[in-house]
């Protein structure tokens, strides 16, 4: 990155630099995932693919994937891919959470019927869903995103760092912490590991990118992955919780379809799908 007309973007130039650069600083000759950060409305799709694909067959990049695109995007990405006969992506790296659940009405809706993995990120929305902040009572600056953020909200926040006015009376919020309290009390977990455990069980997610700030942190988080599961009916719970009101044309594509299935083709939509 950097102030250049070529040191931005999705162009052949930069993807190849950017991956020659990546390859220096991480000591090695090949990369296993190289993914874009997002949609790059100045270079054509095409461009971009064809770049990937030569880093893939020249051996330097091992797969590649996607990051933050909306669902038009996505099914373009692959059709292209396909119509051109080159390597595929093979994942989508996308925000998804207990607090952002809206990729699965177009995004994974792609990635399933197109056999893409999801790798989601901020699984935690940058703190919110880990169970330690209380209502009423303004986080401290200690150190986490969330307090950091809330000391100065208009040049903090972003999709990383969520605002704490936003969920501090937010109804929503507070059952939607309740609900996992009940499920880590169930298990003896912490609230953090429902939260990825309830990500892990969902069909469409491949693996799940943590950002621990420390050891402790780290423990937590493993210990999402392995030993036990969330029963069906906690997986219910907590759906319902997180829930948002599908807005038209979802709602009615999903419904008549609810009970379409092919069993040749397979079931296009994500199971679980807001209601």
């Amino acid at each position: 990155m950097g102030p250049g007309p070529n040191d931005i973007g999705l162009s052949r130039r930069h993807i190849l630099q950017m991956c020659e650069d990546s390859l220096r600083r991480l000591q090695t000759n090949y990369i296993d995932l190289y993914q874009t950060h997002g949609w790059d409305s100045a270079v054509p799709i095409e461009e971009t693919l064809r770049a990937l694909d030569d880093l893939v067959k020249c051996g330097k990049v091992r797969y590649v994937g996607v990051c933050n695109v909306i669902g038009w995007q996505m099914q373009k990405i692959v059709d292209k891919a396909e119509a051109m006969g080159i390597n595929s992506i093979i994942g989508l790296q996308q925000q998804y959470s207990l607090l952002c659940r809206h990729p699965e009405w177009e995004e994974f809706q792609v990635c399933k019927n197109e056999g893409v993995g999801v790798l989601p990120w901020s699984p935690l929305k940058g703190g919110l869903l880990t169970g330690k902040f209380q209502r009423g009572t303004k986080p401290a600056s200690d150190g986490s995103r969330i307090g950091f953020v809330a000391e100065k909200e208009s040049d903090r926040t972003y999709q990383s760092s969520p605002a704490w006015s936003k969920y501090e009376d937010n109804d929503f919020y507070w059952n939607l912490i309740d609900t996992m309290n009940k499920a880590a009390k169930n298990h003896g977990k912490s609230v953090p590991q429902v939260a990825l455990r309830w990500l892990l069980q969902k069909n469409v997610v491949s693996a799940v990118i943590i950002g621990a700030t420390s050891i402790k942190q780290l423990e937590d988080n493993m210990g999402a992955s392995t030993g036990w599961t969330l029963t069906k009916e906690e997986m219910e719970e907590l759906d319902k919780a997180s829930s948002m009101e599908l807005p038209y044309p979802y709602e009615m594509v999903f419904r008549i379809n609810s009970s379409r299935n092919n069993p040749f083709l397979g079931s296009s939509f994500v199971e679980n799908t807001m209601e």
